[in-house]
């Protein structure tokens, strides 16, 4: 009965668990960035699609960008770090239109790792001027093919 009131060895490793839990809280807090990233990602690829389809059914470039700042928005995100940049642009049919949206994601600061600053993600999108869009000359061109 005499060896079960040792406690020799008892707390062994237990100076490893605040360690641990702090890899484990750096690690989630790694994860949450890398989440908002794609997060951005989507809402960024979102935005560019919703303001090239916009321009090529409308040709009005107000319209587009509002369109693309909608998106944004639907998705829950700040303006302020959106910028929406026309790669392509035409007003003739079956003309490739391209858009580019960026978003600015701020970075964590972690321990062991130099902090992120801001990252940004972009997102592009393109496609064709819709060959029967009205608003352009009769005869300029055909469907498309």
């Amino acid at each position: 009965m005499s060896r079960f009131r040792d406690e020799s060895g008892f707390v062994g490793g237990f100076e490893a668990l605040p360690f641990g839990l702090l890899v484990f809280v750096v690690g989630t807090l790694l994860l949450v960035n890398a989440w908002a990233v794609v997060d951005a990602n989507l809402a960024a690829s979102a935005a560019a699609r919703e303001a090239v389809r916009a321009y090529v059914e409308t040709n009005d470039l107000d319209a587009a960008e509002l369109a693309a700042t909608a998106a944004i928005e639907g998705h829950g995100k700040d303006l302020a770090k959106a910028s929406v940049s026309w790669v392509r642009r035409s007003d003739e049919r079956c003309e490739p239109v391209t858009v580019e949206v960026a978003y600015d994601v701020p970075g964590i600061v972690l321990p062991w790792v130099d902090g992120f600053g801001t990252i940004t993600t972009r997102a592009s999108h393109t496609e064709v001027v819709d060959p029967y869009r009205s608003g352009l000359a009769v005869g300029e061109g055909a469907p498309c093919g």
